[in-house]
């Protein structure tokens, strides 16, 4: 049983490809926000001002999507609210009566020749002072992105950690009969398609850097695992040998990939430049080890194994040696995915036929479940380790969603008519 049930977990993470990296026109992502923490921070996001007869680009409202899907903030009503744009023209003692503890004020200026600048500062409201203040020099194809970087801004000023939704997911999207990898913002918008094949894609991994995706095509009619500059469009083939090449995994420093290859015999996981040089064996024996992901600091690897007797998680060095179990809860435990400060684990776990992310503390054994649906898979987190992406099922179509660490807050990114699946979350 878990053997079979391991090598069709292997033989789904696989896939094809044909070369193409050209913007999509398709539907956008469809967000829904469900839940979030105790104690919000009440924010007032002011639309920002625009000279007279110039339409108003959509910063506001994509700086205020992004921090209600942190599960952080809530925002505060600013109807019929005088809307300032410097400090000086604030009433804060207007905005405390409105519950407002923070809010965000800007504007944007023309600058001629198709280049505008936005201005934009945090104050906070309680004190009456600024917290934040900054102006971006744009083009009108960089508001969605200078709108993530002041969302970013908020977030950390007003929490204490860096933003995420400045950075980067990738997917896989089945329409059809087509597959399509593709690399949107973190909210799901602003989709771009990297491979286009009719056959399957899967396991995509962003390099550390976030130049570089590897993933795993089945275009040559076996697994055979790329990597492809996200810049130039060019590809290289890493691991093509004898047999199934699957779930590449990126070292810290950028340098290798782990992979799993059944070239000797069973699954097993190998370390090798990302030139396709220098192929090592990390261990030996008959059983599969499949789905291997770096420990933060490169010096450990977690991976799927069956060795147990059943599909768990194991960590081992990267220099080989014995490995040890890390996954005690339950009989079915698999995708391993580390935070970037190397404390939790996150993975899909089975429990009563439902299969649901799971984020194990790893110092002290504790777990949690993450989700409350039945079909997830593929955990991925997010840069500044504050919530995890994963795919799942809905309507019986794939979709992505993300949630907190505390499991309080959940997003749904869906675009009608799709099955997307494969995510990670990259820089």
């Amino acid at each position: 049983m878990p053997g079979s049930l391991l090598r069709a977990l292997l033989v789904f993470s696989l896939l094809c490809l044909g070369l193409s990296a050209t913007r999509t026109a398709c539907a956008a992502m469809e967000i829904e926000v469900v839940g979030g923490a105790a104690n919000k921070i009440a924010i007032a996001m002011v639309p920002f001002q625009t000279a007279a007869g110039q339409p108003s680009p959509p910063l506001t409202q994509i700086v205020a999507d992004d921090l209600a899907r942190s599960g952080q903030f809530s925002l505060t009503d600013v109807m019929g609210a005088a809307q300032p744009v410097e400090p000086s023209q604030v009433d804060y003692a207007a905005w405390r009566a409105k519950g407002a503890e923070a809010m965000v004020i800007g504007q944007v200026v023309a600058l001629g020749g198709g280049r505008f600048e936005v201005r934009f500062r945090l104050l906070d409201v309680v004190k009456g002072t600024q917290l934040a203040g900054y102006s971006y020099r744009i083009t009108a194809a960089q508001w969605r992105a200078t709108a993530h970087r002041i969302a970013d801004v908020v977030y950390e000023k007003l929490t204490g950690i860096p933003g995420a939704f400045g950075s980067r997911i990738a997917y896989v999207q089945k329409q059809g009969k087509r597959y399509e990898l593709r690399v949107a913002d973190a909210d799901g918008q602003d989709p771009r398609t990297i491979v286009r094949s009719l056959e399957p894609l899967i396991s995509p991994m962003f390099s550390p850097d976030g130049t570089r995706l590897a993933y795993v095509s089945f275009e040559d009619k076996k697994p055979v695992v790329y990597v492809q500059s996200l810049q130039q469009g060019g590809r290289r083939k890493v691991a093509a040998f004898k047999g199934s090449n699957s779930a590449p995994a990126w070292s810290p420093d950028g340098r290798q990939l782990a992979v799993v290859l059944t070239r000797d015999g069973a699954s097993q996981i190998y370390l090798i430049n990302v030139d396709g040089s220098g192929l090592t064996r990390l261990m030996r024996g008959g059983n599969i080890d499949t789905e291997p992901v770096f420990s933060p600091d490169g010096q450990t690897l977690y991976f799927t194994s069956d060795r147990g007797g059943s599909p768990q998680i194991y960590r081992v060095a990267k220099g080989g040696g014995d490995a040890k179990r890390v996954s005690f809860e339950g009989s079915y435990n698999v995708s391993p995915t580390i935070s970037p400060d190397g404390r939790y684990l996150a993975y899909i776990s089975r429990d009563g036929g439902r299969f649901r992310v799971v984020l194990q503390e790893l110092a002290s054994g504790q777990t949690r479940v993450l989700t409350e649906t039945t079909r997830d898979e593929a955990p991925s987190f997010a840069p500044n380790g504050q919530a995890v992406l994963y795919a799942t099922v809905q309507g019986g179509r794939g979709v992505l969603g993300t949630v907190t660490l505390d499991g309080k807050t959940r997003a749904r990114l869906s675009e009608s008519g799709v099955d997307a699946r494969e995510p990670a979350w990259g820089p």
